[in-house]
């Protein structure tokens, strides 16, 4: 594997690393990853009470995105680092209206705010190097 060949390879390991070493926190973890989140961790769980298998599954999910994105950044797979940008944003949004609303933590925002602000870094990032768009192709070539 490469290391990124670019700002916005970069910013893209970046995340993904983070991504990954939080998501095995969270599956080695998961009250540890709760109190981070500003989450109640109790001793004993009701029955029906799912929270360690949402844990589980939602730390797993991000065990795997860290590694398409520094699979991507180690390819410099421009498409995919372009596609992030308007996601994480919306992401950003989403996570910040939940902890606006009550409905999580304040602590949580900081889950919002890194995907805001690495959105908005990549986007910087790929907009310094003219890859923000795509690329048109003329009609002479096509």
């Amino acid at each position: 594997m490469r290391l990124p060949r670019s700002f916005s390879g970069w910013t893209m390991a970046v995340f993904g690393v983070l991504a990954f070493v939080l998501g095995v926190l969270g599956l080695i973890s998961p009250d540890t990853l709760l109190v981070m989140l500003g989450f109640e961790v109790v001793d004993v769980r009701p029955v029906g009470d799912y929270t360690l298998v949402y844990m589980a599954a939602s730390s797993m999910a991000a065990v795997n995105m860290g590694v398409y994105y520094v699979f991507a950044a180690s390819a410099d797979y421009t498409p995919f680092f372009r596609w992030t940008v308007p996601f994480r944003l919306v992401t950003f949004t989403v996570f910040t209206m939940l902890v606006v609303t009550g409905a999580a933590p304040a602590e949580f925002f900081g889950v919002g705010l890194w995907e805001g602000l690495g959105a908005l870094i990549t986007g910087f990032a790929l907009w310094r190097e003219g890859k923000l768009l795509p690329a048109r192709q003329s009609a002479e070539a096509a």
